[in-house]
């Protein structure tokens, strides 16, 4: 039986992906923060819980929780899925940031290197590395010049992936994922954060959302797609790095919109509210990735599409906000 180690596993993608390896059949074990206890594992449905052969507690900063986890569980497969995740943050914590992103990751090669060699390690890039100089489509190739702390963490975590490629022979891809929601997204993500502002509303527990820069463009998938993408990475006879992303591209206005516009809110301008204080201290105007690699190398294609994706997540906002409003 194969066995894989998720870093991260509590977390929107880690846990879609144990959902679907432990459907592969694969011997799953998992990574979390000591503080990850009680509601923080909320995103792991019960039934995944049982099917986990082992949960791990640490932190990616500390070696030797990282060392110990692959050393007990000798993996064929490692997904680093753990991160200090959310951009706009990050300026006020660059050293935890780069901690984690960086050094974390560059803990995680090592370890796998010296105790696991022949393992397959998965390295979560993000479209954050590229910034506002590339114009889009971005690819593997395009000039990637972030513009915030996360940006550069993960752009340096992404090119020690490539050395340890290179200089010890690890098995080490990057799938340098645009933006994808699910409702497991964590509340302060945009998406999640109208997601939930439309259904409260709907349900009459709030007036109005207020949301920062309303213009940026970004290209929104859905969770589940991309997670397989990962899988698919490390069953090729190489290791390589990969955009994947849909190919279009839509504003946050636009989110909104579709958003208001699925619960039957047309007019939806007079429930929006901006606040310059939201706005980023750099923003990327418009981020759209071609996957066109991964359509020919990997054969993936995305299969749920933007306005189905701001559906399911209102959808399933819409019936938290009753479970709240429930005596």
């Amino acid at each position: 039986m194969t066995k894989a180690l998720i870093f991260g596993i509590n977390g929107q993608d880690g846990s879609y992906l144990a959902e679907f390896l432990i459907e592969k059949g694969y011997e799953v074990f998992g990574v979390v923060r000591h503080h990850a206890t009680g509601p923080a594992l909320d995103n792991i449905a019960a039934e995944t819980l049982e099917h986990l052969a082992a949960m791990y507690s640490g932190d990616l900063t500390d070696e030797a929780t990282v060392r110990s986890a692959i050393h007990s569980c000798r993996p064929d497969e490692v997904y680093n899925l753990a991160a200090q995740s959310f951009v706009a943050p990050s300026w006020g914590a660059v050293e935890s940031v780069m901690a984690v992103n960086l050094m974390g990751a560059a803990t995680i090669f090592r370890a796998v290197a010296d105790l696991a060699p022949y393992a397959r390690v998965y390295q979560a890039s993000s479209s954050e590395m590229y910034g506002r100089d590339t114009p889009p489509p971005q690819t593997e190739h395009s000039l990637m010049r972030p513009v915030s702390p996360y940006g550069v963490s993960k752009l340096a975590a992404h090119h020690m992936a490539n050395i340890y490629r290179l200089s010890r022979g690890l098995f080490v891809s990057c799938g340098i994922l645009f933006n994808h929601e699910s409702p497991r997204r964590g509340p302060y993500f945009v998406s999640r954060k109208i997601a939930a502002g439309v259904a409260r509303i709907t349900c009459g527990l709030q007036d109005t959302l207020t949301l920062g820069e309303m213009m940026s463009r970004r290209d929104w998938g859905w969770a589940p797609d991309y997670v397989r993408a990962m899988w698919m990475m490390l069953q090729q006879d190489m290791p390589d790095d990969f955009v994947i992303a849909t190919g279009e591209s839509h504003s946050v206005g636009e989110f909104a919109q579709s958003g208001f516009r699925h619960v039957g809110i047309t007019d939806w301008q007079p429930y929006i509210r901006t606040d310059p204080a939201l706005y980023r201290v750099v923003d990327i105007p418009r981020l759209v990735g071609s996957a066109t690699k991964a359509h020919r190398a990997l054969g993936w294609r995305h299969e749920v599409g933007f306005d189905e994706i701001v559906a399911r997540m209102v959808d399933v906002e819409i019936e938290r906000a009753k479970a709240w409003t429930t005596p």
